[in-house]
């Protein structure tokens, strides 16, 4: 059984030998001194967790943090906001909230994980491929939900706002459900419209799940948020309450300093971090005659092109852990044809400039040797 890409960042998480790890999305950065600030706030945190009303704490992370990327029509403090561990829970509860048996259209590629829990919770899959949503061509009958990925892993795909609404609109006069999965907004200004209110304009059910584990270094504390529409008949609180209680008040408070810093410089500052290290990569490939297959992303990911009678992901993933690098093969992404994904391979740029430097001149030196 091929692995998924899940359990490739688990190796890479857990190497013995400490090799470079350029896989999973996280920020895997030292403290910025801001970001060390509020971190060295943590014992005080716990102290207010005792005396403040948690719906205070978490009424306050939500709007530090929505209101950090532009989503200022969010429902916050209707209660339709829940906070979770992470947005891969809040992902489970809404595959268990749909209908079982439902038929859900899932954007292609991404994030295997996404199609997995679907699949598992035993929902009928079909693909939505990124050029039908940029042609704005929207499945009909017999899909009940339409999930999207917004700005898209691995390819950095941002939905633009009036394809957001073609879809909306399309999916209020189907009665379907529009899912966006915005895990990544927060590092890209151009995905920060305001998602909420093109939903509720075009009366459309809807569940929009965000997440800040992508945007700061701070080693699992993270928190998704799970949000959903007034009129949805989906069983979304029942499915949450199966899956936990509730999410850490000293998290929360975490997640609402982190944004205000967000807010105040340090968007910019992570984003010339991420930009000069997918600089790094672009100048390692194009030196043996390749590119990036994404060169207008701006997500902390960057997919390599892989030209076709030239070495393919899944030979150039053992070789650079020959190397001492990890990093995504990815016809994993591509979860309805695999091989579609065998001419791409991803590393993340959330490192240390040192690392992804290393990593990407062993991936230059892989990919000529097996040229």
């Amino acid at each position: 059984m091929t692995a998924n890409l899940t359990l490739m960042e688990v190796d890479a998480l857990t190497d013995p030998d400490g090799r470079l790890n350029l896989t999973d999305g996280h920020a895997r950065l030292a403290l910025t001194p801001e970001q060390a600030a509020i971190v060295a706030r943590i014992p005080e945190m716990f102290a207010i967790a005792t005396r403040r009303a948690f719906p205070s704490i978490e009424e306050a992370a939500h709007i530090a943090f929505l209101g950090a990327i532009g989503q200022r029509s969010a429902p916050i403090g209707t209660g339709r906001i829940l906070s979770c561990y992470s947005s891969t829970l809040a992902t489970d509860i809404v595959a268990r909230a749909l209908p079982a048996g439902a038929t859900v259209a899932v954007l292609h590629p991404t994030f295997d994980n996404i199609a997995d829990l679907f699949q598992t919770r035993g929902l009928k899959l079909v693909p939505l491929q990124e050029e039908a949503l940029l042609n704005q061509d929207w499945p009909g009958s017999p899909v009940s939900a339409v999930v999207i990925t917004m700005p898209n892993n691995p390819t950095g795909l941002v939905t633009p706002e009036g394809h957001l609404r073609s879809l909306a609109e399309h999916a209020a006069r189907h009665g379907q459900t529009v899912i966006v999965d915005a895990s990544f907004r927060g590092q890209v200004r151009d995905a920060q419209y305001d998602t909420y209110a093109v939903l509720d304009a075009a009366g459309a059910d809807w569940i929009i799940i965000e997440d800040t584990g992508k945007l700061w270094p701070m080693h699992e504390l993270k928190l998704g948020m799970l949000a959903y529409n007034e009129r949805t008949a989906l069983p979304i609180r029942r499915a949450f309450s199966e899956s936990m209680l509730a999410a850490s008040p000293v998290v929360l408070q975490l997640v609402e300093a982190l944004a205000e810093d967000w807010a105040d410089g340090g968007y910019e500052r992570a984003r010339a971090l991420v930009e000069r290290n997918r600089s790094a990569v672009r100048e390692a490939i194009e030196a043996v005659g390749t590119g990036l297959a994404d060169p207008d992303s701006q997500i902390s990911v960057a997919r390599v092109a892989l030209p076709e009678g030239g070495p393919d992901s899944s030979q150039l993933y053992h070789d650079l852990m020959v190397r001492g690098a990890h990093v995504l093969p990815c016809a994993p992404f591509y979860w309805a044809d695999p091989a579609s994904g065998l001419r791409s391979i991803r590393m993340s740029l959330a490192r240390p400039y040192e690392v992804v430097h290393t990593a990407a001149a062993a991936l230059a030196d892989a990919y000529s040797s097996r040229r």
